[in-house]
């Protein structure tokens, strides 16, 4: 049987997270010989997805090891009375496998260049990809003036997403909808302002510029900072920030159908898509080995090794030779970059609800959301100076748990207990605007730490000495898919190819039965 050290390799992929099995699907059909390795027993890296049982494994792991991207994993199960077992009447879960709970739940916009990638590659067909539907607001009413007393129980607003929203706002005032509209025109269609535009000073907060430029009353200031998903304040929000991704939020809107500007991968989020990518690498040619770890790395001198200058000594498979090797080293990240690491609380919890209220269809002939995005403002949960908290609802139509259950991903970059006391209020108070009948059956909760966007492009490291060695920056801990990342994918794939090789060949692929693939 032919061994891994009988071959001798053009590129060498170190994890499988979303940047290196998009590069080994980028060089799928390069003719490269690429070996891809793993040191964990699963696909994914900090992009995996889990079953319960393999999620309690791998927060065992986490807590008994140090990991490079996460720490402080606990999980927590509901315990039913035993009056509500013997009645029969007591939510439970179902059996591990029924569960696919992923550590990477972005969303891709309808115009992310990933998508298009994913098309021209054409990877999207090993894909289902459901419709992420509305963003809402946690916005408690304040004491009705008339009688002192708190008004009704609706506490959380929808967002609005483009003209007609606005409109048919109940909860924004007319003179506030001018003032909006106003806004999202100048968003939309910049150039069709005046000519001072180029002279907008972008480096002030958010809320400033909101205020200063177009007078937008503070009721629409959280709304607008849940449409970037900045998970920073609005005082820590730039508008060179915010502004260019709301300006992705509305302009995706009826980009693949109507009524929803963002999908997400059914089955795992970002799990599935780089599972998918790794398939068709495996098909183009590509060799993959889990539970592989990489033990010494020797680039070598001398003529002899001109081609094949890296020797690998691999735990149980013996030394490899490689031309090229890319992988992602934490500690050489930490020490590069302008971007400093932070650390997010997290959290995935499976709820016995299905939150129907949150999935409206608002456009006629529109596919059921999967998915709705909600931002608690700090304030709102009685921390006033703290980031928001995000949670991203999931019915069971993506797959990820069974029917009459949801899974809510939490994110709020604020680690520690702080964050997790943050995030465990906002779930409450979703449980109990939804009703009795709602509990949370089981919760995952861990601290992740990496990067940030902040706007700036991020950048394939360089160990220092060792040419045709480069590093991934971390994974985005965003709550949609940031492009940069494809951006790096793309440099990466042009230090293997070649820079002669034009750009538009990039992920660009033939169907495999077709004439020009024969």
């Amino acid at each position: 049987m032919e061994t891994l050290s009988d071959t001798t390799w053009d590129v060498i992929i170190d994890g499988t997270g979303v940047s290196q099995s998009l590069l080994a699907l980028a060089l799928s059909r390069s003719g490269k010989k690429v070996l891809h390795i793993d040191r964990n027993q699963y696909y994914g890296g900090s992009d995996a997805a889990f079953s319960l049982d393999e999620a309690q494994e791998w927060a065992e792991k986490v807590n008994k090891h140090e990991h490079i991207s996460f720490k402080d994993a606990s999980i927590f199960k509901h315990d039913a009375s035993p009056s509500s077992e013997e009645s029969g009447i007591s939510p439970k879960l179902a059996s591990s496998r029924a569960y696919t709970l992923s550590l990477s739940p972005y969303f891709l916009y309808a115009r992310s260049q990933l998508m298009s990638a994913l098309v021209s590659s054409k990877v999207f067909r090993q894909l289902e990809f459901m419709a992420v539907g509305s963003w809402w607001i946690y916005a408690p009413e304040q004491p009705d003036s008339k009688n002192g007393e708190l008004g009704a129980e609706k506490v959380l607003y929808r967002v609005p997403g483009n003209r007609e929203d606005v409109f048919a706002a109940t909860h924004i005032s007319m003179k506030s909808k001018r003032t909006l509209m106003r806004l999202l025109r100048h968003i939309t269609k910049p150039n069709e302002d005046d000519a001072s535009n180029e002279d907008e000073d972008m480096s002030m907060p958010l809320k400033d510029y909101l205020a200063s430029k177009f007078s937008v009353p503070e009721e629409l200031h959280n709304p607008l900072l849940s449409l970037s998903l900045s998970q920073l304040s609005q005082q820590d929000t730039s508008a060179s920030y915010a502004v260019p991704r709301i300006q992705r939020h509305l302009s995706s809107i009826g980009h693949l159908g109507a009524g929803f500007g963002a999908v997400i991968a059914k089955y795992g989020g970002g799990a599935e898509i780089l599972q998918a990518a790794c398939r068709a690498s495996a098909v183009g040619g590509g060799v993959y080995a889990l539970d592989t770890r990489i033990e010494d790395c020797l680039w070598r001198t001398g003529s002899e090794h001109s081609e094949h200058r890296f020797l690998l000594k691999l735990a149980k498979e013996g030394s490899v030779q490689a031309k090229y090797m890319f992988g992602w080293n934490f500690d050489t990240i930490s020490k590069e970059g302008s971007t400093p690491l932070v650390e997010v609380a997290r959290s995935i919890s499976i709820v016995s609800a299905t939150f129907p209220s949150l999935f409206p269809v608002t456009v006629e002939g529109a596919p059921v959301p999967a998915t709705a995005v909600l931002m608690f403002p700090g304030d709102t949960l009685d921390s006033s100076q703290s980031p928001p908290v995000y949670l991203q609802v999931h019915s069971s139509d993506t797959g990820e748990c069974p029917h009459q259950q949801s899974v809510i991903y939490c994110s709020v970059a604020l680690a520690g207990p702080e964050g997790q006391a943050l995030i465990e209020s906002a779930v409450d108070r979703l449980i109990r605007a939804e009703g009795p009948s709602a509990t949370v059956l089981w919760s995952l909760r861990y601290t992740h730490r990496g990067r940030l966007s902040t706007g700036e492009p991020r950048r394939l490291i360089v160990d220092d000495g060792v040419p045709d060695c480069y590093t991934f920056p971390p994974s985005s801990l965003d709550l949609a898919f940031e492009d940069d990342t494809l951006d790096l994918v793309k440099e990466a794939w042009k230090k293997v190819v070649g820079d002669e090789v034009d750009d538009a060949d990039f992920m660009m692929f033939d169907d495999r039965d077709g004439t020009s693939d024969q």
